[in-house]
């Protein structure tokens, strides 16, 4: 059963879901969402990067999908183009009151291009200056158990060993600092991982003093 937000009148916050892939982050997000909008109808938005829909998202969606290939470089630069495309947007909704959910975002783009040997700094600084997230969830699941998940290996990084990388560098990205990480085991149930993510966002929400939204820096 899913717990109901006791949330404050203003939760304009924005909060980022990571994760391996196949750890369920697409999943936890619509529910997220979906429970707070019922509380408060329109109160919050779902975005998910790579927006695909974009012509920028066309050009990652082949990437993606193995039917192009792009050096790493302009492949990064692509990814944080994708989330630039939506920048204006979403300071417009924080400012309007809305929550925003993101279904992967910046350290999703940092993270599969470190473990690629790019240089972090130069990974970071493409992102500089985008909202920055209040809250970021991290849905903790093994390699293996992401591994037997169905649909995994259709896209180009679903790798076994590209997996493991990507686990360690977001654990060093968490371990940074400067935002706060909360980690769940992605190996329960939906519905007890759901209440969980629900309690950590109410908490997160009763400490919102300011309808600011940061920049990345």
């Amino acid at each position: 059963m899913q717990t109901t937000l006791l949330l404050p009148e203003r939760p304009n916050i924005c909060i980022v879901v990571e994760g391996l892939d196949r750890s369920g982050k697409s999943t936890q997000c619509q529910l997220l969402v979906d429970s707070l909008n019922a509380q408060r109808p329109e109160s919050c938005k779902l975005l998910k990067f790579p927006d695909r829909s974009t012509t920028i998202g066309k050009m990652i969606h082949a990437y993606l999908t193995s039917e192009a290939d792009l050096d790493d470089r302009a492949i990064h630069l692509l990814f944080s183009a994708n989330r630039w495309e939506a920048e204006s947007a979403m300071r417009q909704d924080i400012e309007n009151g809305i929550t925003l959910v993101l279904d992967r975002y910046i350290y999703s783009g940092a993270a599969f291009s470190i473990i690629k040997g790019l240089n972090p700094t130069w990974c970071r600084a493409c992102d500089i200056g985008l909202p920055s997230p209040d809250l970021v969830l991290f849905l903790d699941l093994s390699v293996e158990t992401a591994a037997k998940r169905g649909g995994f290996g259709e896209e180009r990084y679903e790798k076994a060993d590209l997996q493991y990388k990507v686990r360690q560098a977001f654990l060093e990205m968490a371990k940074a600092g400067g935002v706060t990480w909360q980690m769940f085991d992605a190996n329960t149930s939906i519905d007890d991982l759901a209440s969980q993510i629900e309690s950590t966002v109410k908490h997160h929400c009763r400490q919102v003093s300011t309808n600011a939204l940061k920049s990345v820096c």
